[in-house]
């Protein structure tokens, strides 16, 4: 009906004018008030279609080695995350659930240390540890820690097997740097405020959702 009365409009007017179509508009939904969800969901997806734009290869493209499962998985998956974030820590079993459900998952992560005054210090740890290719042991043994500051960073460091001469050295480095400004940046610009936080396909996703509303955005992603 709604579709119908649109293309009248558009060929040649209809002569109830704009308040006759709105009040057809009106009743309409009224009397299908199930739509209403559905208008919801396009809707975000199209703000969220819109929001990356242009932003989408640097959100999939990891810092060399800060991924995941399966580094050459056909199914991405981002998440924004914080080493101090109870909610990041609370997502772990969901992550993992992922992972042994999707053999061909690749999760991206992206560092947005935004929590406490030493995520910054533990997200650049993290940049280090996946310089070595040890990103998922550090990422493990860190958020196991329960507490972010110099001797848990240190503990999980030397936990995750690092030559941590090497990478102290990497951590303090431009490339470390210019990542975390760059995390910083892509989740302004997706209206990221908090971790955890989430990209899959077209759909951008807050906080600790559980696995079922991952698991349903790696199946669209995937095309399923």
């Amino acid at each position: 009906m709604i579709a119908g009365c649109v293309a009248l409009v558009g060929v040649g007017g209809w002569f109830g004018g704009r308040p006759a179509i709105e009040k057809i508009v009106h009743d309409y939904i009224l009397e299908h008030p199930e739509i209403l969800p559905q208008a919801m969901e396009n809707l975000q997806r199209k703000q969220a279609s819109q929001q990356l734009a242009g932003v989408r290869q640097n959100v999939e493209t990891p810092f060399p080695g800060a991924v995941l499962g399966n580094p050459q998985g056909k199914v991405t998956l981002v998440e924004f995350t914080d080493y101090a974030c109870g909610y990041c820590r609370r997502s772990l079993p969901d992550v993992a659930q992922l992972l042994k459900k999707n053999p061909d998952l690749r999760i991206v992560v992206r560092e947005l240390p935004i929590i406490g005054p030493e995520s910054p210090a533990a997200a650049k740890m993290a940049l280090a540890a996946a310089e070595q290719g040890k990103y998922s042991q550090f990422h493990d043994a860190m958020f196991a820690m329960g507490q972010v500051d110099a001797q848990s960073i240190e503990a999980a460091a030397r936990q995750a097997g690092l030559d941590l001469e090497r990478a102290r050295k990497v951590a303090a480095g431009p490339a470390v740097e210019q990542e975390l400004s760059r995390n910083l940046e892509i989740a302004s610009r997706l209206g990221f405020s908090g971790t955890p936080s989430w990209v899959a396909g077209e759909r951008l996703i807050s906080g600790a959702v559980g696995v079922d509303q991952l698991s349903d955005a790696v199946s669209e992603a995937r095309g399923g």
